[in-house]
């Protein structure tokens, strides 16, 4: 997803000039080791003249004729690793980084800022680019902001970070791509790090400066605003961030969000957001649709009047996001065990592809050497990955579960040969479970596609030896890692539960060798039947049904999931007060909506393409009490659409594919 973000007004509060702390565009040294010639650059070991130092070259230039050049050869990275020393760390007002870089086709470039006097301790910020697109986090929050850059053209990034209060902001050629609240506003150095065998890239004229930050009696920042998702089709929790920059405590405001026409209002009232504190907004049922939009976070009535900084209340941010292939899902495999003390982080992000991609991503957590391995699949993810944890994305190259964004993304865009579906019986007596896979070809393909179902178990427990999670991330030692650096090591197995357990997979790791005939046409649909039984230990109330399909090469081409919680009928299915919900969803000629109203309520009916455009609307007037809703989707063409329920005027929106 690339997001460009304007701020309306200045958001940082009243800036102070005078003398910058670092200006430097090279001119004044001499071809060669950087570090010699320097007060105030540096290396990472602080060995200055060898390999790990920068070189000042005559290649390319901003300004003049010589710039910082920095490469790798390394699958590693480095040897060079160059650092910017600010002297000292800088923990309050607004420091400002700037300069220019070159970045050669098919290259990349990284750059992180320190947080403590001492480098490795902490990092503040990570930037990430490659093939003209970037990603900045804080090493805990991914894509805090992304962007483009232009390729083999000279560029300027900055970021400006008021340190006081916690509020950063990063920018390209100008245009913001990012406004976050950060979690260390601290800096003392600035790393410049060639991190794998493709970076390469130049930087000139590198400016640093520092300036105080000035407080007013009343002021709310509008200080973030991040829609939570990236994928035409989502249907979103935005979260607005609010900052108190000012003296006064603030008690009460409106917050505003306008996307795709519509405006989605909250009235915060009976709060005291201190000086210098952080509150959270969050809005619901907010439908990303394709191409490129501007969401606008307005903060008004601020304790029932106008602030005295009413410059800094708007964040105007364009949302252009990824518009997956219809019907692709994305698979993603993890080696794991509890005897991998960096496990925890595969966990971890696991649950955040969950969150963050619910729809389009499927998490399979494959155990190893523990109580939950099954042979068969340990043995075919174990010769794909490089280590524990490490993971398979649609069975692609081995990479860290928290390196997983790009290889997700670009399979998302990858059309599928066919769209998956399953359907499945199970006695609860007997715990047999059959399920049939089904594969609909949407391209002409072959019997070297193959078919595989997989079981999953979420909320998995267990006591003994092997249950107790292996935590290298206990008591901080190795940063924050969504809360497993609140536990002890080992974490206990009274205190664990695993999640996306790998519990069967069938025929084999590799597929079904009698999927297809030799000849498959595009519009044929293929199935294939597999039957599992239980056993008693598994709780078959948060098991879930995974069809997949792989391609000539090995890689999943598509899959599907199903809980199994959901298998029952229309009319016993368990809803709560003004429940909404689809079924079946994917869907072919028909759907039902499915209403449980708490009270006799006004219901409106629209459904809506992926680009918000409102394809068809009904009134039923007022309905009361369960509601089966025959829709007929016979004419709709095979995509993603929204189905947008209104009743007495509270919408729910529920994303609906069409195969």
């Amino acid at each position: 997803m690339k997001k460009t973000i304007t701020l309306l007004t200045l958001a940082f509060g009243i800036h102070v000039s005078h003398a910058q702390l670092i200006s430097d565009n090279f001119e004044s040294y001499n071809a060669g080791a950087l570090g010699p010639q320097s007060s105030q650059w540096t290396t990472w070991s602080g060995t200055e003249g060898g390999a790990e130092d920068g070189v000042v070259s005559t290649a390319q230039a901003q300004s003049g004729s010589k710039s910082l050049y920095l490469n790798s050869n390394s699958t590693n990275g480095g040897p060079q690793d160059v650092l910017l020393n600010l002297g000292q760390l800088y923990n309050s007002g607004i420091l400002t980084f700037e300069c220019a870089m070159y970045i050669p086709a098919g290259k990349q470039a990284y750059i992180n800022f320190q947080s403590a006097l001492n480098p490795g301790v902490t990092w503040g910020l990570n930037w990430n680019a490659a093939d003209g697109t970037f990603s900045i986090d804080d090493g805990i929050t991914p894509e805090l902001a992304t962007g483009s850059y232009p390729v083999e053209t000279w560029f300027t990034f900055r970021i400006e970070a008021n340190l006081t209060l916690g509020v950063w902001k990063a920018l390209v050629n100008g245009n913001v791509a990012g406004v976050w609240i950060n979690g260390l506003n601290s800096v003392a150095s600035i790393n410049f790090y060639p991190h794998n065998a493709n970076a390469r890239y130049y930087v000139d004229d590198v400016v640093v400066d520092v300036q105080p930050y000035t407080f007013s009696n009343v002021n709310a920042v509008a200080s973030g605003l991040n829609m939570t998702g990236n994928i035409a089709g989502q249907v979103l929790a935005p979260k607005a961030s609010v900052t108190n920059g000012g003296t006064s405590a603030i008690t009460s405001f409106t917050a505003t969000l306008n996307y795709n026409g519509m405006d989605y209002v909250q009235n915060i009232t009976g709060v005291n957001i201190a000086s210098l504190a952080h509150y959270t907004v969050n809005f619901s049922n907010v439908s990303l649709v394709a191409g490129n939009n501007t969401a606008t976070l307005t903060i008004s009535n601020v304790n029932g009047g106008t602030d005295d900084v009413s410059t800094d209340n708007t964040i105007a941010i364009q949302v252009n996001p990824i518009v997956p292939a219809t019907g692709k899902m994305v698979v993603g495999e993890e080696g794991t065990g509890t005897w991998c003390q960096w496990c925890p982080r595969g966990a971890v992000f696991m649950d955040r592809f969950e969150e963050d991609f619910d729809g389009f991503w499927i998490g399979i957590a494959v155990h190893n050497a523990d109580p939950m391995t099954v042979a068969t699949y340990d043995a075919g993810i174990g010769a794909m990955v490089s280590g524990y944890p490490s993971a398979v994305v649609d069975r692609g190259t081995s990479v860290d579960p928290s390196n997983m964004y790009n290889q997700f993304y670009a399979r998302l865009q990858t059309a599928p040969t066919a769209f998956i579906s399953t359907t499945q019986t199970y006695n609860a007596a007997t715990r047999e479970l059959t399920v049939t896979v089904t594969a609909n070809f949407q391209a002409n393909a072959s019997n070297a596609y193959k078919l595989a179902c997989v079981l999953t178990e979420d909320g998995v427990t267990g006591s003994g030896s092997g249950w107790s999670q292996s935590n290298a991330y206990a008591n901080g030692n190795n940063g924050v890692m969504g809360g497993y650096e609140l536990l002890p090591n080992p974490v206990p197995a009274s205190m664990m539960v695993y999640d996306h357990v790998a519990r069967a997979i069938e025929p084999s790791f590799a597929g079904d060798a009698n999927s297809f005939p030799a000849l498959v046409n595009a519009g044929e649909t293929h199935s294939r039947t597999y039957t599992f039984t239980l056993p008693a230990t598994w709780d078959d109330t948060k098991i879930n049904i995974i069809g997949m399909m792989m391609d000539p090469t090995g890689r999943i081409d598509n899959a599907s999931k199903f809980k199994l919680a959901d298998l029952v009928s229309i009319d016993d299915h368990a809803m709560s007060a003004n429940s909404v919900s689809l079924f079946p969803n994917p869907a072919g000629t028909s759907t039902t909506l499915v209403l449980n109203l708490e009270n006799p309520a006004s219901v409106e009916i629209a459904v809506l393409d992926i680009n918000g455009k409102t394809i068809s609307t009904r009134t039923y007037g007022v309905l009361a009490d369960n509601q089966l809703i025959e829709m007929n989707t016979a004419l709709l063409q095979a995509g993603v659409y929204f189905v947008q329920v209104s009743i007495d005027g509270m919408v729910s929106t529920q994303k609906l594919i069409i195969e």
